[in-house]
């Protein structure tokens, strides 16, 4: 595992509320840097994020701080109570988990929109289809805030039946993505760049590693 492709997590003893967009705990956290575009191409500064990760006794934690120099794309009539579906067509961070190890393809994914809005899912990819749950339930919880020049996202996904609590110096595969923007110049970032020909972040083989310390 090379140090480009490890996020190391640090255990925190408070447990933390997805609004916590300031706690102090963040700045123990190590600057996962998104940069560039699933491609591979770099992405320009305007675009770029960082995320931190955090996990607890009862959850885990991430946080973005965007750069945002471009009008927002987002629904003019959120909601936050249940999951949007299509959210991925609007601004938005996503983080995706595959806890096994050894099956990087049976993974989750959650986003988190500057209005709030979110959604949990449940993947498995199969040789010939990518099979999702929109049923799947993962209790998280989100919060943003919207500043002058940047926005602030933030997930809190509890442990539960699904997802786990890991023991530390456990390792999960994880890959962090923002899309920004729309119509032709969409920019669709990747902490690890998935290299399809079209964007695509369901490629599991190319996730990094989350380090549990």
């Amino acid at each position: 595992m090379s140090q480009a492709e490890t996020i190391e997590a640090y255990h925190s003893d408070v447990d933390l509320a997805a609004s916590q967009l300031d706690h102090p705990s963040w700045n123990n956290a190590q600057v996962v840097m998104i940069t560039t575009y699933w491609s591979g191409e770099s992405a320009p500064i305007g675009r770029h994020a960082e995320a931190r990760l955090i996990w607890t006794n009862e959850a885990i934690c991430v946080r973005y701080v965007c750069n945002q120099t471009e009008p927002l794309v987002v629904s003019s009539t959120p909601q936050t109570n249940n999951k949007t579906i299509g959210l991925w067509d609007r601004d938005v961070c996503e983080i995706f988990l595959a806890p096994e190890p050894h099956e990087p393809e049976r993974y989750f994914e959650f986003e988190a929109a500057p209005t709030g809005e979110w959604i949990d899912l449940a993947l498995h990819i199969t040789p010939d289809k990518r099979e999702t749950d929109m049923e799947f339930h993962s209790g998280m919880t989100t919060a943003a805030r919207v500043e002058k020049d940047r926005v602030v996202i933030a997930m809190r996904i509890p442990w539960g039946t699904w997802i786990q609590k890991p023991h530390k110096g456990g390792r999960w595969h994880v890959n962090l993505f923002r899309c920004v923007g729309s119509g032709p110049t969409r920019g669709y970032l990747a902490w690890q760049p998935t290299h399809t020909q079209q964007p695509n972040f369901h490629v599991p083989e190319v996730f990094g590693w989350l380090l549990f310390r």
